[in-house]
């Protein structure tokens, strides 16, 4: 193995007793470099395994992975996650984001009257200098008393080396009844599980509903709300026609080299998206062209369960802790 991975047992139980899953490559930035994701038959978290060391981690995350939070949809994004945090009424009002990035989502909630510290331990996000940001991972920031009111992940705890460290120190430092808001993407539905849609090795975990439950049990959390939709991050279950025809007539799902190149990264390729070049493709991948022309008939038709790959998460600290 190399001494850049690393095999682990499973985070939320211990068991070594694992499964395989799926293998993909980084598809990002090392097309090259693939990664395995097991499920532990104990309890079913999903991981990959075995997965970059915590030294070795950050080549996957180059500046460039950061410019994306400039899109205007994560600008637009940050009045629904704010949502999350509504009737919460203390005189403190004290918010601490996990893996706030440039600090554009604790920026907004500052204008809506917060108190804002942020956690980030890239050093190729941008550097913040308007408010405090632990430039280490939060079980590793140096507070220990019970301080915010509330505490925000968004799409982060899929990418820790350690999601229990993370859900302790959570609970550590929460004040009683504060709350803890995170987005994960969810392995029992379709696009996690079976159609490639996760950001390998960015994305080291994998939970679902039970999963989650039980690491909320451990820390202390009473779970108050389940929310699936697709409406800050988006996780759709594209190719999904071909992942039936293939356990229908194959009896086995499509491997990652049987999933064809979504027109994004085709055009990419091309480096054009002219009128010929959309009909080319259209001429060459038809059956991909009839899977996403059916998709939002699927999406309607199916369990959110099964189709909506993200979900929010909100819990309470419990007072008893």
């Amino acid at each position: 193995m190399s001494d850049r991975l690393e095999s682990v047992a499973c985070n939320l139980c211990g068991s070594f007793d694992l499964l395989p899953a799926y293998s993909q490559p980084d598809e990002l930035f090392h097309p090259d470099e693939w990664f395995n994701v097991v499920e532990c038959k104990s309890c079913g978290l999903g991981f990959v395994n075995p997965r970059p060391t915590q030294e070795d981690i950050g080549r996957y995350y180059p500046e460039a992975f950061y410019h994306d939070f400039d899109d205007p949809h994560h600008q637009q994004r940050y009045a629904l996650e704010a949502g999350y945090l509504e009737n919460i009424d203390t005189p403190s009002m004290t918010l601490l984001d996990v893996g706030c990035a440039n600090g554009d989502f604790a920026r907004y909630m500052k204008k809506m009257g917060w108190r804002i510290e942020g956690v980030e331990i890239s050093p190729n996000a941008r550097k913040v200098k308007d408010f405090t940001v632990y430039n280490c991972a939060l079980p590793d920031i140096p507070i220990s008393e019970a301080r915010y009111d509330a505490i925000t992940a968004w799409a982060v705890l899929e990418h820790v080396h350690d999601p229990m460290a993370y859900f302790m120190k959570a609970s550590q430092i929460l004040k009683p009844g504060g709350r803890f808001v995170f987005l994960v993407t969810d392995f029992q539905s379709l696009p996690s599980r079976h159609l490639y849609r996760e950001d390998l090795p960015r994305h080291l975990y994998f939970f679902t509903e039970p999963t989650v439950k039980r690491y909320l049990k451990t820390a202390g959390f009473e779970l108050q709300k389940v929310d699936r939709n697709n409406k800050i991050f988006s996780l759709r279950p594209v190719n999904w026609l071909r992942y039936y025809l293939y356990k229908l007539f194959l009896k086995r799902p499509p491997s990652w080299h049987e999933i064809p190149e979504a027109p994004r990264d085709y055009f990419k390729r091309k480096g054009s998206s002219s009128l010929k070049d959309k009909i080319f493709y259209i001429a060459t991948h038809p059956f991909a062209v009839v899977d996403r022309l059916l998709l939002p008939m699927f999406e309607l038709l199916a369990p959110p369960a099964l189709t909506r790959g993200i979900v929010i998460y909100v819990a309470i600290k419990q007072s008893d802790r």
